[in-house]
C-alpha cells in the first residue's frame, strides 16, 4: 500500500484516505516522544500491530485495544490536540514504516514545525522510525 518511490504528496493523499488501527493504553492513544516530537503510532492492519506488541514484549496470546482511524482525522485533529509537536509513526518498527511528521502540507499550518530558515520540514523520508518505548496521549 504505502510503496511510492516518487510524489510525496501522493503517498500523504493516500494516508490521508487510509483507515488505519491506532493502539490505545489507559483511555490514551499510545505514543512515544523522540526528536523532540510526539509520534503516534498507527498500523496498517493487525498483523503490523501485533508484531510491534511482541517487540515491546508483549506475550503472543496477547491482543492491544486499537480504535481505527483515518489518516487524516489522526492529521487534522488528533495531532493538533496535542498541544506540541506531533506526527504520526505509521507501522514503526517494520521495514515498510515511515513518519509524517509536522510539517506544512502534512499537517494543519497552526501546528506545523519550520525550520529556522522558513523551510518546511521533509514531507517523509527514511527516518528510523521511534523504536518500541512510548507511552500515551
Amino acid at each position: 500500500m504505502y510503496a511510492y518511490e516518487g510524489d510525496p504528496a501522493a503517498l500523504i493523499g493516500e494516508f490521508r484516505r487510509t483507515s488505519v488501527l491506532v493502539p490505545v493504553s489507559d483511555d490514551g492513544l499510545m505514543s512515544a516522544e523522540w526528536g523532540g516530537i510526539r509520534w503516534l503510532y498507527a498500523f496498517t492492519d493487525e498483523d503490523a500491530l501485533n508484531r510491534f506488541a511482541l517487540a515491546r514484549g508483549s506475550a503472543p496470546e496477547t491482543h492491544w485495544q486499537y480504535v481505527s482511524a483515518l489518516g487524516a482525522r489522526l492529521l487534522d485533529v488528533v495531532v493538533p490536540a496535542v498541544g506540541g509537536p506531533a506526527g504520526v509513526a505509521l507501522d514503526a518498527g517494520s521495514e515498510q514504516g515511515m513518519l509524517f511528521p509536522p510539517a506544512p502540507g502534512i499537517v494543519p499550518d497552526s501546528v506545523a514545525v519550520h525550520t529556522d530558515e522558513g523551510e518546511q520540514a521533509p514531507a517523509s523520508g527514511s527516518t528510523p522510525l521511534p523504536g518500541p518505548g512510548g507511552d500515551r496521549i
